[in-house]
């Protein structure tokens, strides 16, 4: 855990595996939102800390309210999410995040307003509740009133085909099953929690860039395998030249051991920003069919974008 976590004491527990649909009444079922995961710190005000321990106050003050919304102090695992015309927008929520500017922040209040989605509660009232089964955790969250800004995720119960066929055809991202009896294990990655999505996507790092006509950028992707950063191709990008240099600084060192073929003009970027990329498939090369850039990330270190051994 690092420092905020440290001085909170918790850290969000993360997804460990991935599969097909199915039922069971062993499992709870929840819509899986396209946002930003974040724990929220609430006593006589509200902290918003992301998994990369980063404190997202300013730039969602309007969910500063979320300790109202329980009658004791209260620590909450959610999704920060940005909706438009009923669905999450992924790329409204990224740039809201990359504000910093007070002014251009009220702005994305009125244009792009978020809402925290509330799918677990890991202390109330001074109490730790981590050890209790998620069942339990639940029930106290009865008591949390839901606002404009903020409202419990829903939870079917042995509905998992059901709720992932209705996903697909709504195009939202996929599903979440939990264990019922599951304990919240922080800072861990346990297969008690499964995610079925209906796009794959995997997070890469992106090492550089070329240009292309009317000044459209291929990002080059990476993953590491080991301590080696290894290429796994390119997607074109929905963000400006000046966004990448300002983020990344260019080098002259080509990231990988050996330069990729055709990359010859390649500018090359210090491999530490990580994007998230959607695709339908993987040809038998490893490279990804119908890539889409979903978006950047800041909440993932370049280190634990891994090579996907069974891809």
């Amino acid at each position: 855990m690092n420092e905020l976590f440290d001085q909170h004491g918790y850290a969000p527990m993360l997804i460990g595996r991935s599969e097909e649909a199915f039922d069971s009444e062993d499992y709870l079922y929840e819509i899986k939102w396209d946002g930003t995961r974040c724990l929220a710190y609430c006593s006589e005000h509200t902290e918003l800390i992301n998994k990369r321990d980063k404190l997202l106050n300013d730039q969602f003050p309007e969910l500063l309210n979320l300790h109202r919304c329980l009658p004791k102090s209260a620590v909450l695992d959610g999704e920060i999410v940005v909706f438009h015309d009923g669905k999450p927008d992924f790329y409204a929520l990224q740039r809201r995040e990359m504000l910093r500017s007070a002014f251009r922040v009220r702005l994305a209040q009125e244009s792009d307003p978020a809402t925290f989605i509330v799918f677990d509660i890991l202390e109330y009232n001074g109490k730790d509740l981590t050890g209790l089964p998620l069942i339990k955790r639940k029930e106290k969250l009865k008591s949390f009133r839901q606002s404009e800004t903020a409202v419990c995720s829903r939870t079917y119960l042995q509905e998992g085909r059901q709720l992932y066929a209705w996903t697909q055809a709504q195009n939202l991202e996929g599903i979440v099953a939990k264990e019922k009896d599951s304990l919240y294990q922080c800072g861990r990655r346990t297969s008690s929690w499964i995610k079925i999505k209906n796009l794959k996507d995997e997070d890469f790092v992106i090492c550089g860039y070329l240009q292309k006509e009317r000044n459209v950028l291929s990002l080059v992707l990476g993953q590491y395998q080991g301590r080696t950063l290894v290429y796994k191709g390119h997607v074109t990008l929905g963000v400006s030249e000046t966004l990448l240099r300002r983020k990344l600084p260019v080098t002259s060192q080509c990231p990988f051991p050996e330069e990729p073929q055709n990359h010859e003009r390649a500018v090359w970027l210090k491999p530490k920003l990580v994007c998230t990329v959607k695709y339908m498939d993987k040809t038998a090369a490893g490279s990804l069919r119908q890539p889409v850039l979903k978006g950047l990330r800041d909440d993932k270190r370049a280190i634990e974008c891994k090579v996907d051994e069974n891809s």
